[in-house]
């Protein structure tokens, strides 16, 4: 039977999705909370420039360009439960170990093991819904843990800047130096928790029958392009996709979202400080959240509709040029805080509005070269997460401002719009 059985659906859902949704909630946590350590003294301790942090903060995607491609095709060979494992306990480490660096150099080291370490596990989740869910059903899916970001900063950041002003000098520490060393050790337990919880692929999977396998795997057999029973094994080269056109579509449409998301999400505790100067620390996080949680419910909105309707490509023109118009008009009205606030708010439900539809595109793949593919959108694309904050901070330290960088990352998300208009239909999961 090539039809999947809804109750088999639900029970992939409820096992899978909570799981992957925490996992990537906790590495938001870890890379994020360099923001809010700046924000909470890291600066002024460690002597970092606008600029150098833009760097430190941007070092990152460096690891993660590097490791990216080559992380998940050791997901392939190794399985996702092993590798999955042992990613969250090697990056955990190196966030509990950044909250006692004494030097610029250690943290751009260690910012960047961060970066190696959690290179592989985005793609890698993404191609592990290729393996349990359907195309029709996959913007959904990938919605259920894409929300973990917005998410990890609305809750993360009055919690951060709490725990930087109440848990400051305890032991000798700073509370910038505890907030690494408390959320890094979340990802530390659920490594080893992973090795146990988590399945490689539906044969693998003791919590469904026997009938139950066999319909998830037929069916799955079913949607994909090519019929393959070892869902998403790479059977093509490197180069088959490398040479693939939506890859490289897909990949420069990622390059210039991931400049305006990361350029935001390194920089807007700081854009909502320097707006309401009065505002403490805990104040401004209260604030941050607040676009951040109107993100994820666009997030979450925006990838059922794109399913229910089977149209990709206009939710994403329509996101990014919410978004793009939104943060220009914030630096029009930068004198008056409140309507600049508002259009913050606007802006960043624009930027979460992407993810969805995006995802559900680009696991459209050809099965044969899905890891691969997958690999090069990711690490290419979030080369944009170096570009993003690098140039923010150097437009702060050259014009004093930080109005100039959000103009930037205006641009950056105009184009990404853009770039999307060059796919074509059956580039895309439904109609256009």
């Amino acid at each position: 039977m090539d039809t999947l059985d809804p109750g088999v659906e639900r029970k992939v859902k409820f096992r899978l999705l909570p799981f992957l949704f925490i996992i990537y909630f906790v590495a938001f946590l870890d890379r994020s909370s360099i923001t809010y350590a700046s924000l909470g003294g890291m600066d002024a301790e460690l002597g970092l420039t606008s600029t150098f942090y833009g760097f430190i903060a941007g070092i990152f995607f460096i690891g993660y360009f590097l490791f990216g491609v080559p992380g998940n095709m050791l997901l392939e060979k190794i399985g996702a439960r092993k590798w999955i494992g042992i990613i969250l306990l090697l990056w955990g480490t190196v966030t509990v170990a950044t909250g006692f660096v004494h030097s610029a150099i250690a943290l751009v080291i260690l910012r960047f093991l961060l970066g190696v370490f959690e290179a592989a596990l985005f793609p890698g989740m993404t191609l592990i819904t290729t393996y349990w869910f359907v195309s029709a059903h996959r913007a959904a899916a990938v919605a259920m843990f894409m929300v973990a970001p917005p998410l990890a900063n609305a809750i993360g950041a009055p919690v951060a800047m709490t725990i930087i002003d109440y848990v400051h000098n305890f032991i000798g520490l700073s509370g910038w130096r505890w907030l690494f060393i408390i959320v890094g050790l979340p990802a530390v337990i659920l490594g080893l928790i992973t090795f146990k919880y988590l399945d490689d692929n539906p044969t693998k999977a003791k919590w469904l029958t026997s009938e139950e396998r066999i319909n998830l795997v037929n069916a799955l057999d079913a949607d994909k392009l090519k019929t393959s029973s070892n869902h998403g094994v790479v059977e093509s080269s490197f180069k088959s996709a490398f040479k693939n056109r939506k890859v490289w579509i897909v990949t420069l449409m990622n390059v210039f979202y991931v400049v305006g998301l990361y350029g935001i999400t390194f920089f807007l505790p700081k854009i909502i400080s320097s707006l309401i100067t009065s505002a403490s620390y805990i104040q401004v996080g209260m604030l941050t959240a607040i676009p951040y949680l109107l993100g994820a419910v666009s997030l979450v909105v925006t990838a059922k509709l794109s399913d229910k309707l089977q149209k990709r490509k206009i939710f994403l023109i329509s996101a990014t040029l919410l978004a793009g118009v939104s943060l220009i008009a914030v630096s029009v009205f930068q004198s008056i805080p409140i309507v600049a606030f508002l259009f913050i708010i606007l802006g960043t439900i624009g930027v979460y509005a992407w993810s969805g539809p995006y995802w559900a595109i680009s696991t459209q793949l050809d099965p044969r070269i899905a890891a691969v593919g997958l690999g090069i959108i990711n690490a290419l694309g979030n080369l944009g997460g170096f570009v993003g904050p690098y140039v923010v901070g150097s437009l702060k330290d050259i014009t004093g401002t930080q109005m100039a960088g959000v103009v930037f990352l205006a641009v950056s998300l105009i184009l990404a719009g853009l770039i999307t208009m060059f796919l074509k239909e059956q580039d895309t999961n439904g109609g256009l």
